[in-house]
């Protein structure tokens, strides 16, 4: 059935992931939570239609790139075909771009809005497409950060604990450290 849903879990480093498939592509990962049964209802809320199935070389070398991320290894996903269905023009857009970003590569809602010829009054939508991203990692969501440093919002298991995680893993230090102004007072 080519319009059908699959997916398989997998271990990681950070614990259990999720990918979920159609003949035509990625259409879901869900990045790692504690446990299998958290992983599996997350990932069936996205797809409930979808069956259990054993991977096909293509999903596997994906799932094989997402536990080699999560042991440290740097790593793209530039190539994986992807199937996000229907998508909101705007988010369409803010996912290609986003996209790009390789490894250790970091950008801010705002810039992405740049990007895309929006004014910075599209960066709160830059943000939600973000929230929404059905392929974190492959669309590298955790890369794109608030203003100022701040880490921004992440919907992923562990919230921007684990954003912050994944951008460690990287090399890039984000969240309330990289936020610090550089003279926090006058001494003298």
């Amino acid at each position: 059935m080519p319009g059908h849903n699959h997916f398989q879990l997998f271990e990681t480093a950070a614990g259990t992931a999720a990918i979920g498939w159609k003949s035509t592509g990625i259409s879901t990962l869900r990045l790692p939570a504690p446990t299998a049964p958290e992983t599996e209802r997350a990932l069936l809320r996205r797809l409930p239609d979808a069956m259990r199935t054993q991977p096909s070389a293509e999903v596997q070398a994906v799932i094989d790139a997402t536990v080699r991320y999560f042991a440290g290894e740097p790593v793209e996903f530039f190539d994986v075909r992807i199937d996000l269905g229907e998508q909101p023009p705007f988010f369409a857009r803010v996912y290609e771009q986003v996209r790009k970003l390789g490894w250790g590569e970091t950008t801010t809602y705002g810039a992405v809005a740049h990007a895309l010829d929006a004014g910075p009054e599209y960066a709160r939508a830059v943000g939600q497409a973000m929230a929404t991203n059905p392929v974190p990692l492959i669309i590298p969501c955790h890369r794109v950060t608030a203003a100022g440093g701040k880490i921004g919002g992440f919907s992923a298991p562990g919230g921007s604990l684990s954003k912050a995680r994944m951008l460690e893993l990287e090399g890039v230090t984000a969240g309330p450290a990289a936020a610090r102004p550089v003279q926090q007072g006058f001494d003298f």
